[in-house]
């Protein structure tokens, strides 16, 4: 094996015993290399231009700036081959002008801090000739038989690490993107819930929640830090569980029970798990389709008319559009978001009812539409309606308008629960084959 001695940078660059190690590393990795010993899937070989990518995207671990890789780059450029081989010097010799230029101009005292990071990151090794100068001299057959410049040798056989460190950014940026995100849906809904509070006049510290969300809706730097990130998460989740228990607890005793009025009369159905596989196509037809679906799975906001009766008058309206109107099991099978709205989840009716009357608000459904829908449907039938709204809500343009609709149409007798569920049900089923 030939000897490699390690050569100090020329001029006023000093070298110090981090740096001779560094070196001494090196040449022992290629020495392994160069004798078939190398550990595992470790070949010291890999694609120029893919390092640098998760070079580029691990860039912070190594401590280096986006100019940095730009040089980094224009020196890989000078590398006629599309892999770098690690097992031997791979060093390339460019003069200072051709080096800016493909550097995008760079100037001359920018180029040397930046080749001084690479050095100090460990990913290439100074060359330097007796006076300084970066060149080859070549043979007489016009091979390179020594050359002076910058070694690449360590960014290959750094490959390992390189991509592990590009791999653990993207998880972290992942996080943050989540975060962020969360960040945005808490926010959203401090908003609406406060606002609701206001335009429904119910009785808490509404403008104080409004100040307290202000500092917490300022705008994030692209670079804030995860723990930021976490930070303002966290404080988002504290003022939200604030503002929810203060709309809760305004509401009134009539609002939050699931119970009909003492006025109006009960229907009860006996079966507890009442099943809908052997109802006839003439029943559904019967009952009518308020949520048709298009051929995209949305909703249709203009339905047909339905069939009338022998009499020449509408359908009466479906018994299970008062007390417990479908399944607890079905309904949350058919709308599962309604209970990402809920706190502790749900788990009766009484938690349907409450999360209603959240999603109500956020939906932008005004209490004087909620209400009609309350006392001509019931509350829990109008919780299921609200539910089924908040499933397919970017299908419908104004949800307010919407439930004011099947309002009008359950007055006349001319809409049932069960067909607008069981559309819901097959688009969800022709979205999971998609």
């Amino acid at each position: 094996m030939t000897e490699r001695f390690a050569t100090t940078p020329f001029g006023g660059g000093r070298t110090g015993v981090a740096q001779i190690r560094h070196r001494e590393a090196i040449y022992r990795r290629q020495a392994e290399l160069n004798e078939g010993s190398q550990a595992g899937n470790d070949t010291g070989r890999a694609g120029k231009w893919q390092l640098l990518r998760a070079l580029t995207e691990a860039r912070a671990a190594f401590g280096l700036s986006d100019r940095t890789i730009a040089v980094l780059d224009a020196l890989l450029s000078f590398h006629p081959e599309r892999e770098l081989d690690g097992s031997q010097p791979i060093i390339v010799f460019p003069s200072n002008a051709e080096l800016s230029l493909r550097s995008r101009g760079m100037a001359d005292a920018t180029l040397r801090r930046h080749l001084a990071a690479l050095v100090e990151a460990g990913l290439i090794l100074r060359r330097d000739s007796a006076n300084g100068k970066r060149y080859c001299r070549r043979d007489e057959r016009g091979e390179v038989e020594s050359a002076f410049g910058f070694d690449l040798a360590p960014l290959a056989l750094a490959a390992g690490a390189i991509h592990e460190a590009a791999e653990a950014a993207r998880a972290e940026e992942r996080l943050r993107r989540r975060l962020r995100g969360e960040i945005t849906i808490h926010q959203r809904d401090i908003a609406k819930i406060v606002e609701a509070g206001r335009e429904e006049k119910r009785k808490g510290d509404w403008e104080g929640f409004a100040m307290a969300l202000m500092p917490l809706s300022r705008r994030l730097a692209r670079t804030t830090t995860r723990d930021l990130l976490e930070q303002r998460r966290d404080a988002l989740l504290r003022l939200r569980a604030q503002v929810e228990n203060a709309y809760l607890e305004c509401l009134s005793d009539t609002e939050m029970s699931g119970n009909d009025l003492d006025s109006e009369r009960q229907y009860q159905n006996t079966k507890t798990e009442p099943s809908f596989d052997n109802s006839s196509e003439k029943e559904l037809k019967a009952a009518g389709e308020p949520l048709k679906t298009r051929e995209d799975g949305s909703f249709d906001e203009t339905p047909d008319e339905l069939d009338e009766g022998d009499d020449g008058l509408p359908m009466g309206r479906a018994p299970e559009t008062k007390s417990q109107p479908v399944p607890l099991a079905y309904l949350l099978r058919v709308c599962p978001t309604l209970a990402s709205y809920s706190r502790s989840g749900i788990a009766d009716w009484a938690d349907v009812l409450q999360t209603a009357q959240l999603v109500r608000s956020m939906l932008g459904i005004s209490p004087d539409a909620w209400a009609r829908a309350c006392e001509t449907m019931g509350k829990l039938a109008a919780s299921v309606v609200i539910a089924a709204i908040l499933e397919r809500s970017e299908a419908i343009r104004a949800p307010g308008g919407y439930l004011r609709a099947l309002t009008g149409r359950a007055e006349q007798g001319r809409f049932s629960l069960l067909p607008m569920l069981s559309a819901l049900e097959r688009a969800g089923e022709g979205s999971d084959r998609q």
